[in-house]
């Protein structure tokens, strides 16, 4: 995706430095990501809550991409915007020119495991608008989760996901994750059990 692009500006990373003056990011004015075409991928505000829970909401009530059961409320979606910062600050795709909103998709990194020995691993998290799939838009928020995780000094990124979910599994493989277990009916959700899909990309 970064490749094909026109426009190029500061990473996502660059500018959380800019705002939070994260000494991990600090330095890294040199790296760039890709707006492709009208799509571009900004950091998210707690002004984005709306939309992004909506989003959410949808997954919650109508698939099993999430094990949530309750839909978020809008002070719940602003507080867990308010949390993030640093390498763990959310990111949304936005297009200004879509009539029915300018969010797009959302994603995050999240720690792994709480124990301190896992902390160079993260987890990714990516959600896009059902009508927006197919796009590019997921590949295009994760390879930035990427490189937010790299420039972090992350060593694994790990995603767990639903082992139906075809089009999640087949964006992680393409973006260089490998499938490193399977667990079984590890959550119960619309009265049937559900496996876990265990994907790991290690950074170099």
């Amino acid at each position: 995706m970064r490749g094909k692009a026109a426009n190029r500006r500061p990473s996502i990373a660059t500018q959380d430095a800019a705002r939070t003056g994260d000494s991990r990011f600090l330095g890294d004015a040199a790296a760039t990501l890709a707006a492709v075409g009208s799509i571009s991928l900004r950091l998210a505000t707690v002004a984005d809550a709306e939309q992004i829970r909506t989003i959410y909401n949808h997954e919650v009530v109508h698939t099993a991409a999430t094990f949530d059961l309750v839909p978020r409320s809008l002070p719940d979606q602003e507080a867990w915007l308010s949390a993030r910062s640093g390498a763990f600050a959310a990111i949304v795709a936005v297009d200004p020119t879509d009539p029915e909103g300018d969010v797009l998709g959302f994603a995050s990194l999240s720690p792994y495991k709480e124990r301190a020995a896992y902390r160079t691993s993260v987890e990714d998290s990516i959600y896009v608008r059902r009508d927006r799939n197919g796009q590019g838009i997921g590949s295009l928020l994760l390879g930035e989760l990427l490189h937010i995780a790299a420039v972090s000094g992350f060593h694994a990124v790990f995603a767990r996901i639903n082992a139906t979910s075809d089009g999640s599994i087949a964006l992680h493989r393409k973006l260089g994750f490998e499938l490193v277990g399977i667990e079984r009916e590890v959550g119960r959700k619309f009265n049937r059990w559900h496996d876990v899909a265990l994907m790991q990309h290690l950074i170099a």
